[in-house]
């Protein structure tokens, strides 16, 4: 198939353009939003093509992955095609809900002809997606390869924004665990981070926004990782830290508890026992590499890419008026029956 879609979350694409298809992203001179293309990543099976040129390839479009709620009308403005009436098409949601949970309403709730694919079951079970059909394809991930050693005696984190979203993303809790071990924060928009939580510099360190490959290399040293979130939708970073075989210390809230099974580390909303299982690993580097090999045990078995893109062919297939999936398929069902109210 070619499918057409914006390069919107880079850590999502990055799994599904290594599918067996084409892949259109739309790219203009300035690589805005509506226009980033690869972004500079090496995606052999995906096309750059500029957004003035999509009209011409329209008709060679067999289907859409949209991701913001008016990239339904850019399509038509662009190809002149109507999502879901002229190319089949879905709504990818990245994200949890916002406001008034678990009462807030998909934007695409009050429609029945594009269906909405969700990320985790959670984010399913917690938006109103009202009649719109549903779907659940859980996270694919490009496995980094067991990589853990642990000789570092410090708990890794991969946030964004920490300072800004505080609390949602438990910034508010890294002093309880500074006081276990010295902190390694990585991500986007950080700056401040060690004067907003008043933890001395020598045991909380903002590492900022670093490549992928180098990423991956420096979790691998920490003894262990720090999921803090309150309210978010399943970090990938999270899984790639559980692939690379590290344990888990994570709040036990959202889609954390499927992700990761008590053998991997600690799930919990009781911080005190999170605090405990961070000072179990800290002391115990034999511990913590045995549960690290379980998290990746679990990580490969339920996020593996062969499975996120096996899922994907079979939801467009649905779509696209293929064979649907058989009921009660012995594997790890994709999707939410359609019509079903959640």
């Amino acid at each position: 198939m070619r499918i057409l879609l914006w390069h919107v979350h880079g850590g999502w694409t990055d799994g599904f353009v290594r599918g067996e298809h084409e892949y259109v992203l739309p790219v203009d001179a300035e690589r805005s939003a509506w226009g980033l293309g690869r972004g500079g990543r090496e995606w052999p099976n995906a096309a750059e093509v500029p957004l003035e040129d999509l009209a011409a390839i329209a008709g060679t479009l067999d289907a859409v992955v949209l991701q913001r709620p008016d990239e339904a009308k850019r399509v038509h403005e662009l190809t002149g095609l109507r999502p879901g009436k002229d190319l089949p098409a879905v709504y990818l949601e990245h994200n949890i809900p916002k406001g008034a949970v678990p009462e807030t309403r998909h934007p695409l709730a009050d429609q029945d002809e594009i269906p909405i694919v969700h990320v985790t079951h959670f984010n399913a079970l917690m938006w109103d997606s009202g009649k719109a059909p549903v779907y659940v394809v859980e996270h694919g991930v490009v496995d980094p390869g067991l990589s853990y050693t642990g000789e570092l005696e410090r708990l890794a984190v991969v946030v964004n924004e920490p300072v800004r979203r505080w609390r949602v993303a438990g910034t508010d809790l890294l002093g309880r665990f500074a006081d276990v071990a010295p902190l390694d924060v990585y991500g986007m928009g950080g700056d401040g981070l060690v004067e907003a939580t008043g933890i001395e510099a020598a045991r909380l360190r903002w590492a900022g926004d670093v490549p992928t490959a180098r990423l991956h290399a420096e979790l691998a040293h920490r003894r262990a990782y720090l999921h803090p979130f309150r309210w978010t939708s399943l970090g990938l970073a999270l899984i790639e830290a559980m692939m690379a075989g590290l344990p888990v210390v994570a709040l036990g809230s959202t889609e954390a508890w499927r992700a990761v099974p008590p053998a991997a580390g600690c799930v919990s909303s009781d911080i005190h026992e999170l605090v405990a299982a961070a000072h179990r690993f800290i002391a115990d580097p034999s511990a913590a590499q045995e549960a690290g090999l379980a998290a990746r045990e679990a990580a490969l078995n339920r996020y593996s890419l062969h499975r996120f893109l096996r899922d994907w062919d079979e939801v467009f297939a649905d779509v696209r008026g293929g064979p649907l999936v058989a009921a009660g398929a012995a594997r790890e069902a994709p999707t939410v029956p359609r019509g079903t109210v959640l």
